[in-house]
C-alpha cells in the first residue's frame, strides 16, 4: 500500500493495545508491539503482528526499526493498587516512558500517548492522589517538552474508563465492568467501593480505537479526550446488572469524578457511537 506506515505499539498484547493492532493491521499497516507481558495477554495476539517482548526501557534493544509512527500504551495504569507499589509504576511509568521517550529523540517519528483521564479528577486534584495518576500526569508535560525540546510530532490522548472484549479478569488489576460481569455471571453479589457515588465515563473499545486512529492520523498536540460523556455512579452501573450489592470501605485514591472534553477528537470527525447499558444488556445473556 502506498500509504503503509511502520506502527509501533507499546502494550501491542494488552487490552486497547490488541484491539489497536488488529485495526492498523486491517488498515494495511506493518505493526510491531512491544510488551512486558505484566498485563498484556499471548492469547491476545492479532495475525499479521510483529510481537517482541520487553520491557520499554529497553526499547532500543528490541526495535532496531524506525516507526512511522508510536502509539505509547505500555504502562502500568491501576488506580488505588499503585498506593502499595510505587517503585513497580516508577519503573513501569517513569523509567520505561523515558526509554520510549529517548527512542523517539533518536529515531524521530510521531508519538501518540496514552495519557490518564485521572489528572483531570477532582477540578484537577486528581494528578497527585497516587503514584498512577501522578506519573501519568508528569509523563504527559515530558511528552510536550521532548516534542518543543527536539521539534518532534506529538498527541496526548486521554480515554475514560474503558471496557469491552478482552478486558481485564477480576483480580487486583481488574476493570470494574469486567469485574462486575463475572460477579453477575457467577451469581455472586457485585462489590462496589463506598461511597459509590464516584462518577466515571464509561467508553466502549472500540471507540476509542477510532479516536486513537483519528489522531494517530491527524492530531496534533494536547488534550485529545476519548470518552463518552454520560457520566454514571459505579453504584448506577451496578444496578444496571441487577442482583445483590455489596458496599465496601473506600479505597485510597479513588477520586469522586472526572472532567472531560472531548472537542479537539470531535474536530477530527470522532464521536462516540457505543453505549454502555446496551454491553451489560449483551454481556449478561452469556
Amino acid at each position: 500500500m502506498a500509504d503503509q506506515k511502520l506502527i509501533l505499539v507499546t502494550g501491542g498484547a494488552g487490552f486497547i493495545g490488541s484491539h489497536l493492532c488488529t485495526r492498523l493491521v486491517a488498515d494495511g499497516h506493518r505493526v510491531i508491539s512491544l510488551d512486558n507481558y505484566f498485563t498484556g495477554s499471548r492469547e491476545n495476539h492479532v495475525p499479521g503482528v510483529d510481537y517482541r517482548e520487553g520491557h520499554t526501557k529497553n526499547i532500543e534493544k528490541h526495535i532496531p526499526e524506525t516507526p512511522d509512527l508510536i502509539y505509547h500504551l505500555g504502562e502500568y495504569s491501576r488506580v488505588e493498587i499503585s498506593l502499595k507499589e510505587p517503585a513497580l509504576v516508577w519503573d513501569l511509568n517513569k523509567d520505561g516512558t523515558f526509554g520510549v521517550l529517548e527512542f523517539w529523540r533518536k529515531y524521530g517519528g510521531k508519538l501518540v500517548y496514552a495519557g490518564s483521564s485521572t489528572k483531570f479528577g477532582d477540578g484537577g486534584l486528581g494528578r497527585n492522589q497516587s503514584p498512577y495518576a501522578w506519573t501519568k500526569a508528569s509523563n504527559t508535560e515530558l511528552v510536550k517538552n521532548y516534542s518543543a525540546w527536539y521539534g518532534l510530532p506529538h498527541a496526548i490522548t486521554y480515554f475514560y474508563n474503558v471496557y469491552g472484549p478482552r478486558e481485564r479478569p477480576a483480580n487486583e488489576y481488574g476493570t470494574v465492568i469486567e469485574t462486575f460481569r463475572r460477579q453477575f455471571l457467577k451469581g455472586e453479589p457485585l462489590t462496589v467501593n463506598a461511597p459509590g457515588t464516584q462518577k466515571r465515563n464509561f467508553t466502549h473499545v472500540d471507540d476509542i480505537i477510532e479516536g486513537l486512529v483519528l489522531v494517530g492520523a491527524g492530531g496534533i498536540g494536547d488534550d485529545f479526550g476519548i470518552g463518552d460523556e454520560r457520566a454514571y455512579s459505579i453504584l448506577e452501573v451496578a444496578q444496571m446488572f441487577g442482583g445483590e450489592i455489596i458496599m465496601k470501605p473506600a479505597t485510597a485514591g479513588n477520586r469522586m469524578g472526572s472532567d472531560i472534553d472531548t472537542a479537539k477528537t470531535r474536530a477530527l470527525g470522532w464521536s462516540s457511537k457505543r453505549n454502555l447499558a446496551d454491553y451489560i444488556k449483551q454481556v449478561c445473556k452469556k
